[in-house]
């Protein structure tokens, strides 16, 4: 699907077939459905039967004269229909909202195991913070939709047919009236209604450009203060907000004049028929019951109506939200597993080859970023992947965990091309170590078993001091099992790296994939997150992205890579002394370094 923006386009609707996918949910669970059905039947024949009641205890409780007797056997059935409408209510409140809020966990779970699924370019061109703004207040407006709104619609639609079918037993002359009335309400409904479908859409955008302003400038709170951006940072949030209350401000007048219109037309219409019922009455062709049980059901219709009208809006609003998870639930990975994998061979050898390779961005179609590359990594070599920025060293990691496919060329482990493969068979065979070690805001325990969640504490352990970690883990308040903070936040880098590299020891992946896992880090922190790598690097086929060549002249083979091709190889003082890009690179290092 192309899209322009970091939201995926989405074209405007004016109905509510969106709200098939929450119908779709709340199918799976029929029982409950039932109940809730029932439920609601019940009240609205227990609230359509009070004006009923009304009209005995008028004519056959008064007719009879002072009879208390008469007059309490009345009131008591007038009692059992509110207990009725009591206990029903209550029913109806619980399995409706039981149902609101099991559907809204479904389709969050639903919707979070296709975005896993999905490809990682898929989360460069939409943004993430976006994505969480569905997951939360679209998932609370359906959550809505479907624990009070359609309850609330359900039960006034039986109301408005089963008091509309009621007032032409007490009335059909002034009900017939009433019924001529109806269209004129219809009309405005239906036209309200789809402006303001248009309005909850473009409010609902709002909502979630606030929710990733706010998710963006909290992750990136220490850049913003260090460059006193705080100002700035207030201003833009505050325009974001005002532009979403702009838009909301529109749709809750466009919902106010609606539900204005709609209320005026209808006790309009109840006022002008209660008109006529009293001149009946007073001719003697209506009891006073009659008038009585018409007034109160006329009532209850005519709220019902203009409960309709009001609901109509939230059940566009609702549309509006499960059209903005359908799109995520509709998203296919762009790199799927094929129909019949071929299994990858054992015993597991660790060969990485990459032939006649080109490869576009899908974000960046116009410029190659690989052209026909060709690069054969033995198993057990430690091959060090070197150039300028934008040269596609970072490229061939992406192509290896097969995050994405190239357009010319096979990428293959062990012989296997990865398209014939499935997907995580290819990175069960990998351990990744990035240039920024990136934790999860959980334990130190649970960050480590991210490598081999089966891992025993022994493993843990052990893996820990293979990466010079063991020694601040035991000093951590709660060892292993203290909280790290959002992305690890509680240590230093250093840390954090010799924690991913202990992850990817637990691993033990045959093949390794270093992004210059040292970039980041002070001397000391350096030599110990070294001596962790070289003991990982051991017995493994290694290929490490560096910027820092003075880290990789051990290297069994150099790549120099330039614009998207390789341009040299060999060892380091072989490349030194060619006098090539390597050189040239190396010479600005080292003699930075010496002086």
């Amino acid at each position: 699907m192309a899209r322009s923006s970091t939201r995926p386009h989405v074209q405007p609707a004016d109905n509510l077939g969106p709200l098939r996918m929450i119908f779709h949910a709340a199918s799976r669970y029929p029982g409950r459905m039932a109940l809730a059905l029932i439920a609601l039947t019940v009240t609205a024949a227990a609230t359509l039967a009070i004006p009923s009641g009304f009209r005995l205890i008028i004519d056959q409780g008064f007719a009879t004269g002072v009879d208390p007797e008469a007059i309490g056997r009345w009131f008591r059935y007038l009692f059992l229909i509110v207990l009725v409408l009591a206990i029903g209510t209550a029913c109806r409140y619980y399995f409706v909202s039981w149902l609101g809020e099991r559907v809204v966990a479904d389709i969050r779970v639903t919707v979070q195991r296709n975005l896993l699924r999905l490809s990682p370019g898929f989360f460069e061109e939409n943004s993430p913070g976006e994505i969480s703004s569905r997951m939360t207040a679209d998932t609370a407006q359906i959550e809505h939709v479907v624990g009070t709104t359609i309850s609330v619609a359900l039960r006034n639609a039986l109301m408005a047919i089963g008091g509309t079918a009621y007032l032409f037993y007490l009335a059909p002359s002034l009900t017939g009236l009433l019924v001529i009335a109806i269209p004129l309400v219809l009309l405005p409904i239906v036209w309200f209604g789809r402006k303001v479908r248009s309005v909850s859409r473009d409010s609902q955008d709002r909502i979630a450009d606030v929710g990733a302003m706010v998710s963006e400038v909290l992750g990136a709170m220490k850049i913003v203060q260090a460059f006193n951006q705080e100002d700035r940072e207030r201003d833009r949030f505050a325009a974001a907000v005002e532009a979403s209350f702009d838009t909301a401000r529109r749709r809750i007048l466009l919902r106010a004049l609606m539900t204005g219109i709609v209320i005026t037309f209808i006790f309009g219409a109840i006022t002008a028929l209660l008109w006529r019922g009293a001149i009946q009455v007073a001719e003697g062709t209506l009891s006073g019951g009659t008038i009585a049980a018409f007034v109160l059901t006329g009532v209850l219709v005519a709220g019902a109506f203009g409960s309709l009208a009001e609901v109509y809006g939230d059940l566009l609003r609702g549309a509006g939200a499960a059209s903005r998870l359908n799109e995520l639930l509709k998203e296919h990975p762009a790199v799927a597993p094929p129909v019949d994998p071929r299994p990858l061979p054992q015993p597991v050898r660790g060969a990485l080859a990459f032939r006649d390779i080109t490869f576009r961005y899908p974000t960046r179609p116009e410029q190659a970023a690989v052209t026909d590359l060709t690069l054969q990594i033995e198993p057990g070599e430690t091959v060090a992947i070197v150039g300028p920025s934008g040269a596609g060293k970072s490229t061939l990691f992406q192509l290896a965990e097969r995050f994405y496919d190239p357009q010319a060329g096979v990428v293959e482990i062990d012989g296997i091309p990865l398209i014939h493969a499935d997907p995580a068979d290819v990175r069960q065979r990998i351990a990744f170590v990035p240039q920024e070690g990136i934790l999860f805001a959980a334990s130190a325990r649970d960050n480590l078993r991210y490598g081999n969640w089966a891992a025993s504490d022994d493993a843990i352990w052990q893996a820990a001091r293979d990466a010079n970690a063991e020694q601040f883990l035991k000093g951590l308040p709660q060892g292993l099992d203290t909280y790290l903070g959002e992305g690890g936040a509680r240590l230093s880098g250093g840390q954090r790296q010799r924690l991913a590299i202990a992850r990817a020891l637990l691993r033990d992946a045959p093949i390794l994939l270093l992004d210059e896992a040292t970039s980041a880090l002070d001397a000391e922190s350096e030599r110990l997150v070294q001596d962790a790598l070289d003991r990982l690097m051991q017995d493994r086929t290694t290929l490490v992205i560096a910027h820092r060549l003075a880290t990789v002249r051990a290297a069994d083979r150099i790549v120099v890579m330039d614009d998207g091709r390789i341009v040299e190889q060999g060892r380091h003082a072989d490349l030194a002394a060619a006098g090539g890009l390597y050189a040239r690179l190396a010479a600005l290092q080292f003699d930075t370094l010496a002086a």
